[in-house]
């Protein structure tokens, strides 16, 4: 009897994987890939060269701050302890209210040239595109130029003190506020204005209706907002003749009452940790 030798297995059986392996298929190579980590290292190398220059052109060397150490440690020296005589104290706190007061008017009066600009500004509230663009060239200027070159204009134009620091304010806010707000409309549901543009209400009474009462919550979050900036950018006015604190920082830094300054600063600090905790408070209870 002839023994009879096993068939050896075919080729495509033996290559064929076990019952229950997992396939893993050669991932495909993305031809992008070179690219963008080329185009990833000329920006890491512009950057570099930018802030190198940038440096340069500022003369922002960190070693100076070692060499003036000595004169930081006279200042604060000076400064220590604060001014707390009954004078200072009062000329601070006035002067702190007077630019709570600007911050506040510089605000408020705002508030409605900013909401005239943002309808027109607005594509969903204006489809006329040259009154739109007119709206928004208009809010690009107030604000592109910084509230204190307008406070220098208007100190100008109407003396030294706060009144100043109000006008400039309102020019400045007018722009920010108006721009946050026509973004704001933009981005509302138009559902209510088609609704209403369907039963034949007018573009204004869209406005009135639906547009504004939908985004009243993000308005008045942005004027709060803007509120405790002014507060703020009211300190600086004050450095350029605008009233206020500011102004009395700035005298007391001009005749090296550094005690004094110390104090005024503690003072207003306290104020705008007081607006921003009213602030805070105000946006909780919107919510």
């Amino acid at each position: 009897m002839t023994d009879t030798l096993p068939a050896a297995p075919s080729t495509r059986a033996s290559q064929r994987p076990p019952r229950g392996a997992i396939q893993r298929m050669p991932l495909p190579r993305d031809p992008k890939v070179p690219y963008r980590a080329g185009s990833w290292a000329v920006v890491l190398i512009v950057l570099v060269v930018l802030h190198l220059m940038a440096f340069s052109a500022t003369e922002f060397y960190p070693g100076k701050l070692v060499t003036g150490a000595q004169g930081m440690m006279n200042f604060l020296a000076e400064a220590i302890p604060p001014d707390l005589s009954a004078d200072v104290l009062r000329a601070g706190i006035d002067g702190a209210l007077t630019t709570l007061w600007v911050g506040l008017l510089g605000t408020t009066i705002s508030v409605p040239f900013a909401l005239l600009l943002a309808v027109l500004g607005a594509r969903t509230t204006t489809p006329n595109g040259f009154v739109y663009q007119v709206a928004r060239g208009i809010l690009s200027f107030f604000r592109a130029v910084p509230d204190i070159v307008f406070a220098l204009i208007f100190v100008t134009a109407v003396g030294l003190g706060p009144f100043a620091g109000v006008l400039a304010l309102i020019a400045h806010n007018t722009g920010v506020m108006g721009k946050l707000w026509s973004e704001a409309m933009e981005d509302i549901d138009p559902g209510p204005e088609q609704a209403l543009r369907t039963a034949g209400a007018s573009r204004w009474q869209v406005v009135a209706n639906a547009t504004i009462p939908t985004v009243l919550p993000q308005l008045t979050g942005l004027l709060l907002y803007r509120f405790d900036v002014n507060v703020r950018s009211s300190l600086v006015l004050g450095l350029v003749g605008a009233g206020g604190i500011g102004l009395l920082i700035n005298k007391a830094i001009k005749t090296f009452q550094f005690d004094e300054m110390l104090t005024y600063l503690i003072i207003i600090l306290i104020v705008i940790v007081a607006v921003d905790l009213a602030s805070a408070w105000i946006r909780k209870r919107l919510q």
